[in-house]
């Protein structure tokens, strides 16, 4: 029976296919790293910018996490093909701030702060969902549980953090901006990763010799979420709503050793 434990458990146990799966993840938080950085470099506003700084050295840690579970098993990241680079796909789009708009020396205006909180709304959405999924499969695997549950716990506060930062630039007038933003960011967000997945799971399907019956569920399942989404599940990622956890980024990160 296929489902998603069994799918991502047959991942985990070949060691060709978690290569794979890590090295894709961990080029996605090293960018979302550097992304951030360069943000809370530019951002004039001096209490937004050591929260976008915390964002920035969380997802640089998710990327050493990813990579000290491939050297646990003896493996080494390999090259991520273009058409499963997630970050990358959505910056081509026009998505968020631009590798161009980010190298330069110039003070972020408010509009590219409000389309950067956008992008990582939607962006944050996915990976919170994605790593609930796996705390789900994996928090009481002795191997990966540990780092699962770590990188979910600094998602959520992700999302939490760009929740509050944008009902605070809807109130001071921006509403209309964010509602359009969150909109354009979110029907981009979904084509993208209905491709990436594909990709993904074309490679993870050659790797784990997967019988074409297999292949061609997973890639109608695959198309059926991205029409659900594009339909009516995009409007998890365009609405807010004030966290539970308020001021989830502020102050220092917990002192807690990291994983390794």
């Amino acid at each position: 029976m296929l489902s998603a434990r069994s799918l991502f458990r047959e991942i985990h146990d070949d060691d060709e296919a978690f290569q794979l799966f890590c090295s894709i993840a961990a080029k996605g938080e090293d960018q979302g790293g550097w992304e951030n950085g360069r943000i809370s470099a530019l951002v004039r506003d001096p209490e937004l910018a050591p929260k976008i700084a915390r964002h920035g050295a969380d997802e640089d840690k998710h990327g050493r996490i990813f990579k000290a579970l491939l050297h646990q098993r003896g493996l080494e990241e390999v090259p991520v093909p273009d058409d499963t680079d997630y970050t990358m796909s959505l910056e081509r789009q026009g998505i968020g701030l631009s590798h161009a708009r980010l190298c330069r020396a110039e003070e972020l205006t408010e509009h590219d702060v409000i389309a950067y909180l956008a992008h990582s709304r939607v962006t944050e959405q996915r990976a919170a969902e994605q790593m609930r999924l796996l705390k789900r499969i994996f928090g009481g695997h002795p191997g990966v549980g540990r780092a699962i549950r770590m990188i979910s716990a600094d998602e959520d506060n992700h999302l939490a953090f760009c929740h509050e930062e944008l009902l605070r630039l809807a109130a001071a007038g921006h509403g209309r901006l964010i509602r359009d933003l969150l909109e354009h960011t979110a029907r981009a967000e979904i084509r993208t990763y209905r491709d990436v997945s594909l990709a993904v799971m074309s490679r993870m399907g050659r790797i784990l010799r997967w019988p074409r019956p297999k292949t061609a569920v997973l890639t109608a399942g695959i198309r059926t979420a991205y029409a659900y989404e594009l339909a009516a599940g995009r409007l998890r990622m365009v609405t807010l709503a004030m966290p539970e956890r308020r001021n989830a980024l502020g102050g220092p990160a917990p002192l807690a050793a990291e994983f390794g």
